[in-house]
């Protein structure tokens, strides 16, 4: 039966719901940023330069981001506890693969097929609540969920360190791998069957989506280049490029890089938490989600600057502002939604997820490419490839602030108007 708002919060339906999903994004938010801690072993055990491991490490990011497009269809089709599970022992078997490789070519097809696998873990949690739990509490729920996935990340800094004293990156990710099925075999038994909630029996295709028409609109194209840029910088750089920035340019050992990194991501979940309480006391004295979203993130510009500079004094201070910042990235896409029809909300989210992806891919193997131009002699890189790349950013982000600014001047058409 569908979930009504006559229904209870009750302790069984998040055992056999909430924590199966959940546990499939704390997988998949730890696969994401695992290799910012990993990467320097792999650097020394298969001898790749900074271009190799943002290639490889961005790898994750366009599988994922193109196959958003279809996995709404097959959400629909087959529901979100089938897919997940499934897509799940594709994520196992991309991280034996990355395991086992010894060639930069396997760690790429290792990292694509994780990305792959883990593209439905937070989609499929979403849709999965929308049919189980009551629409009140989904505020709560998805909340939980966000603050799962950052647990997550948090367990692929310091921990991670530490179990590399005991064990190699071949043995983590084989454990990874495990895991992932695990998971998958949970989805599948503990879960229950998804509810028929199908309403429409015409079967829908990509091209039925109309994904053009959310595409062509100026409310999307206006603030869509900020939100994945802004958002795709910040995974590029949590995932990777940040641990190397702290022990390259402020001189920080891996554990002491790790605990900074750990910071940063609490700072994030911190952030997802506080400044959604913000915007909810905000937009009851008329200030629109979009608003405060861009004015955090405009804000969020500030510790770049610094980063960008090279100023290490207080480092760890600098990291944890970023990362709490960047949280309102996420409040766009609550703020795009409202300004569209409810019928095209999850095309519009959707359509923003693959914008987001496609940019953390470009610019993390980007600032690999940039950062590989100034080694330095005893190891590591020089400080110059990370102030023009992060600054490259830093102006791309700038840049799509002003033309937000621009755009949301213009009346819209009357054709485009909310309805």
């Amino acid at each position: 039966m569908v979930a009504s708002s006559s229904h209870s919060l009750n302790s069984l339906r998040v055992v056999r719901v909430f924590v199966p999903f959940a546990l499939g994004y704390f997988l998949s938010y730890a696969f994401r940023v695992g290799n910012a801690i990993i990467g320097t072993d792999l650097a020394v055990d298969l001898d790749l330069d900074a271009a190799s491991l943002g290639l490889l490490t961005s790898a994750y990011f366009l599988p994922f981001a193109v196959f958003q497009l279809p996995l709404g269809l097959l959400l629909d089709r087959f529901g979100p506890r089938r897919t997940e599970a499934t897509l799940l022992t594709v994520a196992a078997a991309g991280a034996f693969l990355f395991a086992n490789a010894h060639s930069l070519a396997g760690l790429v097809a290792g990292r694509a097929l994780i990305g792959l696998g883990v593209s439905a873990c937070l989609m499929g949690a979403f849709k999965a609540y929308v049919m189980w739990f009551p629409a009140n509490r989904l505020p709560v729920i998805n909340g939980a969920q966000m603050a799962i996935g950052g647990l997550g990340a948090l367990a692929a800094t310091r921990p991670i360190e530490i179990l590399l004293q005991f064990m190699s990156w071949r043995d983590i990710f084989l454990l990874a791998g495990a895991m992932a099925l695990v998971v998958a075999i949970i989805l599948w038994i503990i879960v229950p069957p998804d509810p028929d909630t199908t309403t429409d029996p015409t079967p829908q295709t990509l091209g039925s989506q109309g994904l053009w028409q959310v595409l062509s609109d100026r409310r999307f194209f206006s603030i869509a280049p900020l939100t994945a840029i802004t958002s795709g910088t910040m995974m590029a750089i949590q995932g990777l490029w940040a641990t190397a920035w702290l022990m390259d340019v402020a001189e920080l050992d891996r554990a002491s890089a790790a605990n900074v990194l750990a910071a940063m991501t609490g700072a994030l979940i911190a952030g997802y938490l506080v400044i959604g309480k913000v915007t909810e006391a905000l937009s009851i004295r008329g200030i629109t989600t979009m608003t405060t979203a861009v004015v955090v993130m405009s804000i969020g510009l500030l510790p770049q600057v610094v980063i960008v500079a090279g100023i290490t004094h207080a480092a760890g201070i600098t990291w944890m502002a970023y990362g709490f910042l960047s949280s309102a990235t996420i409040l766009t896409y609550a703020g795009l939604a409202q300004q569209f029809p409810k019928a095209l909300a999850g095309r519009v989210i959707t359509a923003q997820n693959v914008c987001t992806f496609l940019c953390a891919f470009l610019a993390q193997a980007g600032l690999g490419l940039i950062i590989n131009q100034w080694p330095a002699i005893n190891g590591g890189y020089l400080d110059n490839g990370y102030r023009l790349g992060f600054g490259l950013m830093l102006a791309l982000q700038i840049i799509a602030l002003s033309w937000y600014l621009i755009a949301r001047r213009d009346p819209l058409p009357k054709s485009l108007t909310l309805r």
